[in-house]
């Protein structure tokens, strides 16, 4: 029962959140807040572990690849295949529900402990719509460019690897990013990348807005943010995946 009534609350919450805000300025300066917040700020362990994982792909592909039969371009497009479908929208996300779902959670955890939410309400104010919109909003619209700049990354570790390891021609490399592209592989990360990060800004604004108790009680909600969020992303991957690509 308390499932449901956990989802009941979430559904009304969301319902709160996503109300036309009374100030337009006031939104978007919390918006381009959150843009450097939990957008900007993530660059740096995107990039590191997009790099390194790239370069990881494609070794592993090279090693693995021991029948002479075989094109070494196959290293190329396994590496851009698993960089796009999976690695960089699925992974990425997960890394940034721990990152960035944590510190919502926090964040807004904090003030409803310290009764900062209880006073925007007595001036009026949509706590639900001031707090949790403009992070989701920042998330659908950043995120996405988080993930196409680490399948870019990851493309160029691979690039790099093949280059200094010597295990595959960089041309056959190049060939093989080239070889059999469909289009649409980018259009069906992007919305996975979409609908992760809406997965994540909204589970834990609300874990982190329907908190009770103190400090203690923020760690467990931000902690619990993160687990739920996890798995959500992984559920709807795979339920994405048998819309998108069957």
């Amino acid at each position: 029962m308390k499932f449901l009534f956990d989802i009941g609350d979430y559904v009304v919450l969301m319902y709160q959140a996503f109300k036309k805000p009374d100030k337009g300025r006031v939104f978007m300066r919390q918006l381009l807040m959150d843009f450097r917040s939990y957008g900007t700020d993530s660059i740096g362990i995107v990039a590191i572990i997009s790099v390194f994982t790239g370069a990881i792909i494609a070794i592993q592909t090279a090693y693995n690849m021991d029948n002479p039969l075989l094109s070494m371009k196959l290293v190329g497009f396994s590496t851009r295949q698993m960089m796009i479908l999976e690695f960089s929208p699925t992974i990425i996300s997960l890394i940034l529900a721990g990152k960035v779902g944590s510190s919502i959670a926090s964040e807004i955890g904090t003030m409803r402990v310290t009764e900062q939410i209880d006073a925007l309400k007595v001036m009026g104010i949509n706590p639900a719509n001031y707090l949790i919109l403009p992070k989701i909003t920042a998330a659908m619209i950043y995120n996405p460019i988080l993930i196409i700049f680490s399948i870019f990354l990851g493309l160029s570790g691979g690039y790099a690897a093949c280059h200094f390891t010597g295990l595959v021609p960089t041309p056959a490399y190049v060939e093989g990013l080239r070889s059999w592209f469909e289009p649409f592989t980018i259009n069906y990360a992007l919305i996975k990348t979409v609908v992760f990060a809406f997965i994540i800004a909204s589970v834990s604004g609300y874990k982190g807005y329907t908190v009770k108790g103190g400090s203690v009680e923020v760690g467990r909600a931000s902690t619990k943010a993160v687990v739920i969020s996890s798995i959500l992303i992984i559920f709807f991957d795979l339920i994405l995946t048998q819309m998108l690509l069957t």
